[in-house]
């Protein structure tokens, strides 16, 4: 390969060489040189022709020969001066002589010559001297015309005198062979690249032609050692595929028939061994499709299941939790999966629960459970935890599982219902005696007030203090009552805004020092609900706002109630938010607001909001409270949108 391509260069070089020194610059100066010099001669000849043209005119004029019309006189005097300035042939031309005389030199071939243009002639009758050259077969003619001028009038022509050479056919050969070869090598120069590059182009493919001759007869020389190893390759891919039965046939004795030998006896080997790692893929297979469904089976259970369930395993790293753990406490399960139960859980409850956790797994086949107050975000849950321990056949710990029932909700219920029985008790109790009392007090202070001459004031201030608390005693006796038999709902089509407004008009007249606004929304439709009692419940709300931003005056702030509506037409539900710029909540009194005798008001009975949640509850609905940075509270109320 490397003696191929270096005679390549080689032959490059020399092409190239040979090619520029043919189109070298110095032959073409030659041939253009030579081209000149002829032009120069054809020249010559001509500025000769119109010199001695001029001289003969000249004598004509002097002596008058034409004005004396002798046809001889004239071509004898031509034959001198012909012979004199050695010339080829003169013609004089004029009207005085009637026909054209001429006079020929033995240089000059017999026959005819071509005439003259009528144009050229006309230039030389119009004064201008000018030159021809006609080519007659022989040679080539050079004519030179100069016109003859009266000695009175240099302006006036009377004839016409042609002087003329001849040059000879071998020499108008060899100048049209010059001219020819600078065409020709012109052209030639022209297309140099092109043939240089044609040249190059057949070296380029015969030096591939011998390259591929010389790597085809090596590729046959040594097919006959890599054979072999070919094979092997091939089978070692058709392996690498899993064609186990693939078999190289022995074609010699040496090293390579041993090599193909061990290659055969390997596949074999492969294929057994493939055998047996299939079938124990497939019974792993059948076992994790079952391990699969029962999973997803668990999952779909779990899922579905309204307790929380966490699991651990031995690390204590949280491995599994379903929706309704994650609901319950707050939590996203990417956020806890992976972890430890003491990177999630607070400091608070740490050590409770690794306490737990421990007494857990020294009972190894007991549970354990207790009941818990958790906070989580603004609320306080009470969940009941009951913790079991994971072992398998062998009795060795997997972990736990934990199971959360979240109990807030139910206690609340059973709280509220007590409260209704002892508020009924209360009320059954206490309004019996009271309207006796109310009316002996009254009886007094008629008939015996006259009576008291000195005593008359104190008589009537404590008959009154009687009066007016058995009437407090009696409204107090009515909350009771209304919140121990609060009737059921009785929902019918209403409009929501509406009903709102209503309240908020109360609340607008009595207190013109706070800026009430109501922001409805429009596309709240009329739906199912009782229109007294969310009456009811806006009063309530609008009642405790007012009273929040009166027990935080300041001077030049303004207090502001705000109700909103909302509706969520993606879960078909309406949001009611009443805010206010009031005292706000304390995250302590948060989680007993809605309870019911429990109240932050001097003189509250505890039942407004207590009520509140009851009706709400009664609507399907669900209300908190939340802060109103920078100040306040806002009470949020959701209920479904129910129709017909």
């Amino acid at each position: 390969l490397v003696p191929t391509i270096l005679l390549f260069f080689i032959a490059t070089v020399f092409i190239t060489s040979s090619i520029e020194n043919l189109f070298s610059g110095q032959v073409e100066k030659s041939l253009q040189e030579s081209l000149v010099v002829a032009q120069i001669y054809y020249q010559n000849e001509s500025r000769n022709n119109l010199y001695f043209g001029r001289q003969i005119c000249q004598i004509l004029v002097q002596q008058q020969l034409l004005e004396k019309r002798n046809p001889a006189l004239i071509q004898e005097f031509l034959k001198n001066k012909r012979a004199e300035y050695n010339l080829e042939a003169v013609e004089v031309i004029s009207d005085l002589l009637g026909k054209p005389v001429r006079v020929n030199g033995p240089n000059i071939p017999p026959g005819g010559f071509p005439s003259l243009e009528s144009k050229i002639l006309r230039e030389a009758k119009l004064g201008e001297e000018t030159t021809k050259i006609q080519s007659i077969g022989q040679g080539d003619l050079i004519r030179g015309l100069i016109p003859i001028r009266t000695a009175q009038n240099l302006r006036e022509v009377m004839g016409i005198l042609v002087v003329e050479s001849f040059i000879p056919q071998s020499m108008v050969s060899r100048i049209a062979e010059i001219s020819t070869a600078f065409e020709d090598h012109k052209r030639l120069r022209m297309v140099k690249h092109p043939i240089l590059s044609s040249y190059l182009a057949t070296l380029s493919l015969v030096t591939l032609l011998i390259i591929f001759s010389a790597v085809w007869f090596g590729l046959t020389i040594a097919k006959g050692i890599t054979d072999p190893i070919q094979k092997l390759a091939e089978g070692t891919q058709k392996i690498i595929r899993g064609n186990l039965d693939f078999q190289i046939g022995r074609t010699s004795e040496d090293e390579f028939g041993t090599l193909v030998d061990s290659f055969n006896q390997m596949t074999q080997d492969l294929k057994g061994s493939r055998i047996q790692v299939e079938k124990a893929h497939a019974e792993l297979s059948k076992s994790n499709i079952k391990l699969e469904q029962r999973r997803r089976y668990m999952e779909v259970v779990l899922r579905d299941v309204g307790a929380g369930v966490i699991s651990l395993d031995g690390k204590g790293t949280v491995r599994t939790i379903n929706k309704s753990a994650e609901k319950i406490l707050n939590i996203k399960a990417e956020e806890v999966l992976g972890k430890a139960y003491r990177e999630i859980l607070p400091p608070e409850h740490l050590a409770a629960a690794e306490e737990w956790i421990g007494a857990v797994n020294l009972a190894e086949h007991h549970s354990l459970t207790r009941q818990i107050k958790l906070n989580v975000g603004t609320e306080t849950l009470t969940l009941l935890v009951k913790m079991a321990p994971l072992r398998d056949e062998e009795n060795q710990p997997l972990g736990m599982v934990i199971v959360l029932d979240d109990l807030t909700q139910l206690q609340k219920a059973q709280r509220a219902e007590a409260w209704r029985e002892v508020a009924r008790r209360i009320a059954h109790e206490i309004k019996n005696p009271l309207t006796p009392i109310q009316l002996s007090a009254q009886r007094l202070r008629k008939r015996y007030l006259s009576q008291f001459a000195q005593d008359g004031a104190i008589f009537d201030e404590c008959t009154r203090i009687i009066i007016n608390q058995v009437e407090e005693l009696k409204n107090l006796v009515n909350e009771f009552s209304a919140f121990a038999r609060m009737p059921e709902a009785n929902p019918s089509p209403n409009d929501l805004n509406a009903i709102i407004r209503e309240a908020m008009v109360l609340f607008e007249e009595g207190h013109k020092h706070i800026h009430f606004q109501f922001r409805p929304d429009p596309d709240i439709p009329v739906f199912d609900l009782d229109r007294e009692q969310m009456k009811r419940v806006i009063v309530n709300l609008l009642d405790n706002a007012v009273a929040a931003v009166d027990a935080l005056s300041e001077p030049g702030i303004e207090g502001q109630i705000t109700i909103e509506t909302r509706l969520d037409p993606v879960l078909n539900l309406v949001q009611i938010e009443v805010a206010d710029n009031g005292c706000g909540v304390s995250p302590e009194v948060k989680p007993l607001l809605f309870e019911p005798y429990f109240s932050t008001k001097a003189h509250g009975t505890g039942l407004g909001l207590a009520i509140v949640n009851t009706i709400v509850s009664d609507h399907d609905g669900y209300i908190r409270v939340k802060e109103n940075p920078p100040r306040g509270a806002r009470f949020i109320i959701e209920v479904p949108v129910k129709r017909g």
